[in-house]
């Protein structure tokens, strides 16, 4: 059977969203007079889970809080710098989810949160495309794990060769690839530089996703 699903990341991939998050983190740590560069903050934690971002930089700089702790202070600052501030869409989003969703089932399979995630798709009036949306809160292991694909190929009521993923770090790829689902890789500048060897295509946009793989014939 052919291709019937397409499975989406959404920060990176859909959303611009590295300049929020490293703002919020930002905020979180302006208490103990902590600076560090966008470019160098992005490179290191693009794709990288929040709770992992936080453990090693608790652990970095000794901070008196855990990572864990870290981690839903960054959460809840995102949403609050997200209600005045949303991240912009990557290039073609709103053109190939609309393409996308005229010939095959869409997810959002995502790391954020749901209050994270739902307010920007609202706003952009995404929602419509996707027939299922896994967020972080909907699973026991977040990505790098498979649960969050193996959840929503189960909600969309198909198998793992019946979809491919759209992914833009290496903390997705292997969440995905470890689900089993082919994927497509689109990094960015933060992400460029990650192992993507998993990865079944690599292109350069959305545009170019949908023209070269998923556009039916």
């Amino acid at each position: 059977m052919g291709l019937q699903a397409i499975l989406f990341d959404f920060d990176g991939t859909l959303v611009d969203s590295e300049a929020l998050h490293y703002a919020s983190w930002c905020k979180v740590l302006a208490p103990y007079d902590i600076l560090i560069s966008e470019a160098e903050f992005c490179d290191e934690f693009s794709g990288v889970p929040t709770v992992k971002t936080g453990h090693i930089l608790q652990q970095r700089y000794n901070l008196p809080q855990s990572g864990t702790e870290l981690a839903k202070l960054k959460n809840l600052q995102f949403v609050e710098t997200a209600a005045s501030q949303k991240p912009k869409l990557m290039p073609h989003a709103i053109d190939v989810l609309s393409l996308c969703s005229q010939h095959y089932k869409l997810a959002l399979v995502t790391g954020s949160t749901r209050d994270e995630a739902l307010p920007v798709l609202t706003y952009y009036g995404l929602l419509e495309f996707f027939e299922c949306i896994v967020c972080k809160d909907d699973v026991t292991d977040p990505k790098p794990h498979p649960e969050p694909y193996c959840l929503a190929m189960a909600k969309l009521n198909i198998s793992a060769q019946d979809a491919i993923a759209v992914e833009d770090s290496q903390t997705g790829l292997t969440s995905a690839v470890s689900a089993g689902v082919k994927t497509v890789v689109i990094s960015h500048l933060h992400s460029a530089g990650q192992d993507f060897s998993k990865a079944t295509w690599r292109c350069e946009s959305l545009a170019a996703m949908w023209q070269d793989i998923v556009k039916p014939s």
